[in-house]
């Protein structure tokens, strides 16, 4: 019995597949490790990052274990890379409705999967759905955007905000450091999501390597919807690439010179101090949401200028699901949740 989670479609009937996280049992394919989570803490959801879903607010992070994915470079390779089976005494068990009742006590405004791949856990995610569904609380991911298309509509169900790592835009590329041979289902799958939900998407840049395609991801992104948010990634690589040169930040910039004149919302960070993790309006230029840079996926809400999410100086609507939350603004706990 072949698994349908994600474009692998690992053959279960042989045993365990590429993930660790999926298993045959009586004719059906079933999570092996349902309900364990290796995180659970509260946020910025700038730090994520996701720049444009209710800027400011609160998120509390979760993630599981295992990948579909082998990155090089993978900054969380001690959860995403090991062998679920070997790590499960560091896991936490809560039932979905725990884990719901924990990020109302913290006064989340949302729930942001976030440290390896969803679609490993995807029966678990839709079962916290169905409990954060009921306290109003939206859910978003990162995802690395290799699902089954069925798989991807799934996600898309489960999470109203969704960010895609577009992680090159070639197959030799995505062969070579990610461990797949073909790009194509995350192409059509950022399609899909862009369709159905809030999507941003990031590409790490290694240089030398991928930083030439910057070009054809740009394009793509614009043939799908040029107010996509696009967060281009100093990479500091991880894993098995710990050696390679940090990229050239003024020259990763000047690449993106052009392109900002074809998407209004590029943002190049992970790094200390970056100039360009604002929002500026796609009109008249103003800056509408100002954020610190504090590296490393540290990012934050400074100032939200944008009222009413439009441009204070020309009205120009900006892209944005949901509006400012500030993050001492806790989400309501009702007596029962308390």
């Amino acid at each position: 019995m072949k698994c349908n989670y994600c474009e692998r479609r690992c053959d279960l009937a042989k045993g365990i597949g590429f993930c660790g996280m999926y298993e045959q049992r009586q004719g059906y394919i079933v999570e092996k490790y349902p309900d364990k989570w290796c995180t659970y803490m509260a946020s910025h959801i700038e730090s994520v990052p996701f720049y444009h879903a209710y800027p400011g607010s609160r998120s509390m992070i979760i993630g599981s274990a295992g990948c579909n994915f082998r990155c090089r470079y993978c900054s969380n390779s001690f959860i995403a890379c090991k062998n679920p089976a070997k790590i499960q005494d560091l896991m936490y068990e809560f039932a979905p409705d725990k884990l719901v009742k924990m990020a109302q006590k913290l006064g989340c405004h949302n729930i942001v999967f976030n440290i390896n791949e969803p679609v490993v856990s995807l029966p678990s995610l839709s079962r916290v759905k169905q409990y954060a569904l009921k306290a109003d609380i939206p859910m978003g991911c990162l995802t690395n955007g290799y699902g089954t298309e069925e798989s991807t509509h799934m996600l898309a169900d489960i999470f109203s905000f969704v960010h895609v790592g577009l992680k090159g835009f070639s197959n030799e590329f995505y062969k070579e450091y990610v461990g797949v041979n073909n790009i194509e289902p995350v192409l059509r799958n950022i399609k899909i999501f862009a369709a159905r939900c809030h999507v941003e998407i990031a590409s790490p840049v290694i240089e030398n390597v991928n930083d030439h395609e910057l070009d054809k991801i740009a394009d793509f992104i614009h043939g799908i919807n040029p107010n996509i948010p696009w967060h281009v990634f100093r990479l500091l690589p991880e894993h098995d690439m710990k050696e390679a040169q940090y990229p050239d930040i003024e020259k990763i910039n000047s690449r993106l010179g052009s392109l900002r004149k074809l998407l209004p919302y590029i943002y190049f960070h992970n790094f200390v101090g970056s100039d360009w993790v604002n929002t500026l309006c796609p009109n008249c230029n103003a800056e509408v949401i100002k954020r610190f840079s504090l590296g490393c996926s540290g990012d934050r809400l400074d100032k939200f200028p944008a009222s009413g999410n439009v441009c204070p100086d020309c009205g120009k609507e900006i892209f944005l699901l949901g509006t400012e939350l500030s993050l001492d603004t806790k989400k309501n706990c009702s007596k029962e949740m308390a």
